[in-house]
């Protein structure tokens, strides 16, 4: 299906692999223009429909006759959207199938090039952090003296390597947040993979006079580690959501169908990097062990953590490289907000407002955060108990072989739930919202059943339904909170202020893993199953009255409507981002959606566009060198001379048109 824009199908990229929004990852073949023939002011309105309809509304979100999907009835949104799935499906097929016949390894370039490279501060940070849980046991088996009996290291040190991990998290995403809004985006990237590759070098070389020292010497360099870890949490979000190529004002079909698969196709490789770890770690305790079973010698232990740290600072050093060299354009979006808004440095009043009107949507994305790291920290209880049911001996020998083999399989279940998320998150008859709320309530489920028929499941024979539950829990668990609150807490707030936010989510999620993990300490854990349910049921309340579902919107509306928020006029916005679907319970009952009137914002889109060419052709008159490249939404020779012609700023302005601008010009960010 034709989008209306014309595409140029091929140029040179300056940030090869970048996902970007709207046009997804950067490959030198994915740019959209609009076409010559736009009509502007003094074409007839037969012309207009012809041509401006095509672009303003997109037949993946539109029916011929104009109607916005989630205006038609139940019936015909199915039929819609299960026709526009379809043909998308098809053409993602053919595109597949094509790729092979030339090469039948591009669709693994492919993959690479849009999940791996996006994603792979997640990946690494997933690798190590997740490390820390199962090099546990096995210092507990080689160092008991110091991490059961405490008879050599400080009790509390030794809790603190969790506290203090959490600590640095929250340090790293509310801190990073800032600077990802205020100096910009790439900076936050370049940053947060250099702190992650010295806290590895710390990890590796983490030592001590003695045992105590050495514990206090490993903490301290994972919290400086977790600071780094942290930051990637909105500065990955923020980099997968926006446009690294430009801040144009259209988007694409690409964008519209696909914005969240692109997103959590890069937060699933922290599955990934869970996965490698666990396997690593298993191979390498084979290589310098000999065995898996205890008991294991320093010497193994030394060799398996050291060398098990070493391996991700390789990649860490790698991706810092890949940062500085390779996204120049990381920050072009952010820019170009705050050029518009006549902002230098942090735009305090984009807080301030985000506060006024979207104080609710925090709520939501903060809130229902924090009760899924409550769940994800608590999917920890299943393993350790229905592991003691199956095989007894584990906790007499101290076998953590057989721990991190059922860690093993857990984790391939979660990556088939992040898949899942991928898989389902911009089908318009799920979505994000839906999905959130169904992977809480059956989590909720999951825990609550085992609270209150404890003594059966921890038994030998209700063992099995047990791990059933316990793999079920982790699957329903990335399937909904865990991937969709990473995409929402930078997708329903504005660019200017969106690291700020997710950040800020983000460190309540943390708040919830540290809330789990003091008061499990003090309870019992039969009492942990009565503790955990209930954060399911909080946060499926929450999601569902306070999060909008943005599935099927377009994001340059959210764009669009925060500028007249802006500029303080919230009743002359009458778009689809007001529409009721696309609005929380809340925000419906505040009465957000009055003003939503697709009939005059059609003839407000047309004034904005305008708006639009005024405002780069006054830009294009103060670059007089030609090297700003301030927008990537070009307009033909024709509209441009027909805009200069009755445009009433003429006078004012350089006769400029798309072709006068290099492709060559540097993007100054």
């Amino acid at each position: 299906m034709s989008d209306g824009l014309e595409h140029h199908k091929h140029h040179d990229p300056t940030n090869l692999g970048m996902v970007s929004s709207p046009h997804g990852p950067e490959t030198g073949d994915d740019h959209a223009h609009l076409p010559a023939d736009f009509p502007a002011a003094g074409s007839s309105e037969g012309e207009v429909a012809r041509i401006f309809d095509k672009i303003l509304f997109p037949d993946d979100l539109y029916t011929p006759e104009g109607v916005y999907w989630a205006d038609l009835p139940f019936g015909q949104q199915m039929k819609f959207n299960t026709a526009v799935d379809n043909a998308e499906a098809k053409q993602e097929l053919g595109t597949i199938w094509s790729m092979m016949k030339q090469d039948p390894l591009s669709p693994i370039s492919w993959y690479f090039k849009n999940a791996v490279l996006p994603g792979a501060g997640l990946g690494l940070e997933g690798y190590v952090l997740f490390s820390i849980g199962n090099l546990t046991p096995l210092f507990s088996a080689v160092w008991p003296q110091c991490w059961k009996t405490y008879k050599v290291c400080n009790k509390q040190w030794t809790y603190a390597v969790t506290y203090l991990e959490i600590v640095g998290i929250i340090i790293g995403q509310i801190l990073v947040g800032f600077i990802g809004d205020s100096i910009g985006r790439r900076w936050g990237l370049i940053q947060d993979a250099l702190i992650m590759f010295g806290g590895l070098l710390m990890l590796t070389a983490s030592w001590g006079v003695s045992l105590n020292g050495w514990v206090i010497c490993y903490t301290l360099s994972l919290m400086f580690y977790s600071i780094g870890v942290g930051g990637e949490y909105p500065m990955t979000a923020t980099a997968a959501m926006e446009n690294a190529t430009g801040s144009g004002k259209i988007s694409t079909r690409e964008d519209r169908l696909h914005r969240g698969r692109k997103v959590t196709m890069a937060f699933l490789m922290q599955g990934w990097g869970q996965f490698f770890n666990q396997a690593i770690l298993i191979i390498l305790l084979l290589i310098f062990h000999h065995s898996g079973k205890p008991p294991y010698s320093l010497v193994s232990a030394q060799w398996t953590f050291r060398i098990s740290f070493a391996i991700p600072a390789v990649g860490t050093l790698w991706l810092v490289y890949y940062r500085a060299y390779k996204m120049p354009l990381a920050s072009k979006q952010l820019n170009a907000a705050k050029k518009r808004a006549k902002v230098t440095g942090y735009d305090v009043q984009s807080l301030k407002l985000t506060f006024k009107y979207f104080t609710p949507r925090l709520i939501a994305t903060a809130g229902s955060w924090f009760a899924n790291d409550v769940f994800f920290y608590g999917n920890k209880l299943f393993q350790s108990t229905f592991i003691a049911a199956i095989d007894p001996s584990v906790a007499k020998t101290g076998n953590i072989m057989t721990s991190w083999l059922w860690n093993f399989v857990n984790i391939a279940v979660s990556l088939c739930g992040y898949y899942m998320a991928s898989f389902l998150i911009d089908n318009k008859l799920v979505g994000r919202k839906r999905m959130m709320q169904l992977g809480f309530l059956m989590d909720f489920i999951l825990f609550v059943v085992p609270a209150f028929h404890y003594n059966y499941y921890k038994s030998i024979k209700g063992v099995h339904a047990f791990q059933t539950m316990y793999f079920l829990s982790s699957f329903f668990n990335q399937f909904g909170p865990n991937a969709v609150t990473f995409l929402v807490a930078a997708e329903v707030f504005p660019t200017s202020i969106r690291a700020t936010a997710h950040g800020f989510s983000a460190a309540w999620g943390k708040l919830g893993a540290l809330l789990a993990t003091v008061v499990y300490n003090y309870i019992d854990t039969q009492k942990k199953f009565y503790f955990v349910p209930w954060f399911g049921l909080a946060g499926m309340l929450v999601t569902w009255l306070f999060l909008p579902d943005t599935t099927g919107l377009d994001l340059k509306e959210q764009e669009r409507r925060w500028t007249y928020l802006r500029q303080g006029r919230e009743s002359e916005y009458h778009g689809i981002a007001v529409h009721p679907r696309h609005l929380s319970v809340w925000e419906r009952m505040r009465g957000a959606g009055k003003y939503y009137d697709p009939k005059q914002d059609r003839i407000d889109q047309v004034k904005d566009l305008r708006n639009e060419w005024e405002y780069r052709q006054a830009e294009k008159s103060k670059d007089e060198a030609g090297l700003m490249d301030t927008d990537d939404l070009q307009f033909p020779d024709e509209v441009h001379n027909h805009f200069m012609r009755t445009s009433n700023i003429k006078g004012k302005l350089r006769d400029t048109s798309s072709d006068d601008i290099s492709n060559e010009k540097v993007a100054v960010n």
